[in-house]
C-alpha cells in the first residue's frame, strides 16, 4: 500500500454570492475530484488547535501528525532548515517577505501595504533586491538568507521572539501600527525601502504593470525547531513535493526526503506535471512509502482576492494533480490510499486565514466505497464525520488510528 496526501493550500472558503452563494471549491469544475468523491469517506478535520494562529506553518504540521502545541516553534525557523540556514540554539530566525508598499509622498508609517508577494516576483529578480540590502543591513548580529520567490530568512545572533504582524493579515492598510517594537528591526524595514524603491528592478517592474518589491517585512520570529522523526513516528517513509520552504523545512526537520521540481515556484503556473512525476517516482522507484505534494497557488489566490484566479487554482489542482496522479497510480497496479485536503481555509472575504475546519476527501483504491456526495464544504459537514484534531488525520490515513 502507497499512501499520498496531495493538499491544497487554502483551498477552503466561505459561500461567494458572485459564485451563486457557492464556495470556489464547490464551484469549480473538479471531474476528478468529484468521480473519486462518490468513492471515498469526506468529512471534516481540524487543524488549528484552540488558541493558535492560523497559518501554514501550524496547520501543515498538523496534516503530517505533529500536534502544533507540542512542536511548533514559530515558522521561520522551520523555513531555515529548507534554505540550509545553520542555526544556533541562540539564534532567532525571522521571515523577510519583500513586498510592495505604497510610493506615496507620505512618512514610512503613513505607507499602506500593497501586496504580501510583489506580484509573485521570482526567486532570481529577488535575490538581487536581496543582495542589496544585505550590503548595507547585513553584520554579525543580522544575517539574511535567499529563501524562494518573495520569501527569505533573517537570522538574529542573539535575538528573542518579537510579537510581528503577518504582512498577508494587513494588506490595504497604513502600516505604522504593524511596524516591529523593537527598534532595529523596525530601522531595517525602512532602510530596505530607501534601499529599493528606486532599484532598476523595480522601475522595469513598474514598467510592466507589476508591484515594485520596495520593502523587506519581518515577521514569524522563532526558535530553532526540534521536531521527531516522521519514519520513525509512522513506520512510513516519506518525501515532499513543495515549492515553498516552509514545508520543505518541515520535512527536513522531522527526516523526510525533499524532491527538487525544476519549475515549482507555488504560484498559479507551477509545474504540476514535474510534482506528479516526483511523487509517483519517489513511491514507485525509490522506496518511498508515502508522498505529500503541496499546491500553493489556492492560498496565495485567496491573499490576492481573486475569486477567479482561486477557482482556476482549484480546477488546475483537480486536471493537472489528482487526473494524472490517479491514472499513473492506477498504472503501477499498487494499491493507493489518497487523503485530498486544504490545510486551513483562505476565505476571499478577508484574503487571510483562518481557523475553520476544512473539508478532507480520503480514498483507498482496494475499498471504494459507494456514496452521491461530491467533494466540498457543504459536503464534508452533511456526512457528519469530523476529526478533532488535526494531527490525527495522517493516522486515519495510515489505518493506525
Amino acid at each position: 500500500m502507497k499512501y499520498i496526501v496531495v493538499l491544497g493550500d487554502g483551498m477552503a472558503d466561505e459561500p461567494i454570492e458572485e459564485l451563486g452563494g457557492k464556495t470556489p471549491l464547490a464551484y469549480a469544475e473538479t471531474p476528478n475530484m468529484d468521480r473519486l468523491s462518490k468513492m471515498s469517506q469526506v468529512g471534516m478535520v481540524h487543524t488549528i488547535p484552540d488558541g493558535m494562529k492560523p497559518g501554514s506553518d501550524t496547520a501543515n504540521l498538523s496534516v503530517l501528525g505533529y500536534d502544533p502545541k507540542k512542536y511548533y516553534s514559530g515558522r521561520s525557523p522551520l523555513e531555515a532548515l529548507s534554505i540550509g540556514v545553520p542555526m544556533k540554539d541562540t539564534d532567532i530566525a525571522i521571515r523577510c517577505n519583500i513586498v510592495t508598499i505604497s510610493e506615496d509622498n507620505v512618512p514610512f508609517e503613513e505607507k499602506t501595504i500593497i501586496d504580501h508577494s510583489a506580484s509573485e516576483i521570482s526567486t532570481e529578480e529577488c535575490g538581487v533586491l536581496l543582495d542589496e540590502v544585505k550590503k548595507v543591513l547585513a553584520n554579525e548580529t543580522y544575517q539574511f538568507y535567499l529563501g524562494t520567490s518573495y520569501r527569505h530568512c533573517l537570522i538574529w545572533n542573539g535575538g528573542r521572539v518579537v510579537e510581528l504582524a503577518q504582512p498577508h493579515d494587513v494588506l490595504g492598510q497604513k502600516i505604522g501600527q504593524y511596524l516591529p517594537q523593537d527598534k532595529a528591526l523596525r530601522e531595517m524595514m525602512e532602510k530596505s525601502y530607501q534601499i529599493l524603491v528606486n532599484h532598476p528592478i523595480n522601475i522595469e517592474r513598474k514598467k510592466k504593470g507589476l508591484n515594485p518589491a520596495n520593502c523587506c517585512w519581518f515577521w514569524g520570529a522563532g526558535t530553532k525547531p526540534m521536531l521527531s522523526s516522521f519514519e520513525e513516528k509512522t513506520g512510513k517513509k516519506g518525501i515532499m513535493v513543495s515549492a515553498v520552504d516552509l514545508l520543505k523545512g518541515i520535512a527536513v526537520g522531522a527526516g523526510m526526503g525533499v524532491a527538487l521540481v525544476e519549475g515549482a515556484n507555488g504560484g498559479l503556473h507551477t509545474n504540476y506535471a514535474g510534482k506528479v512525476e516526483a511523487a509517483v517516482n519517489a513511491l514507485a522507484k525509490e522506496g518511498y512509502d508515502f508522498a505529500y505534494i503541496h499546491l500553493e497557488a489556492p492560498d496565495e489566490m485567496g491573499h490576492q482576492g481573486s475569486v477567479e484566479k482561486k477557482v482556476q487554482a482549484i480546477e488546475f489542482l483537480d486536471t493537472k494533480v489528482i487526473g494524472p496522479l490517479v491514472d499513473k497510480m492506477e498504472a503501477l497496479g499498487e494499491a493507493f490510499r489518497l487523503l485530498v485536503l486544504p490545510d486551513h481555509p483562505t476565505p476571499i472575504r478577508v484574503r487571510t486565514h483562518t481557523s475553520d475546519s476544512v473539508p478532507y476527501m480520503l480514498y483507498d483504491s482496494s475499498a471504494p466505497e459507494q456514496n452521491t456526495w461530491d467533494y466540498n464544504e457543504e459536503a464534508g459537514k452533511k456526512s457528519g464525520i469530523y476529526v478533532a484534531q488535526g494531527h490525527h488525520m495522517i493516522l486515519k490515513l495510515f489505518e493506525i488510528e
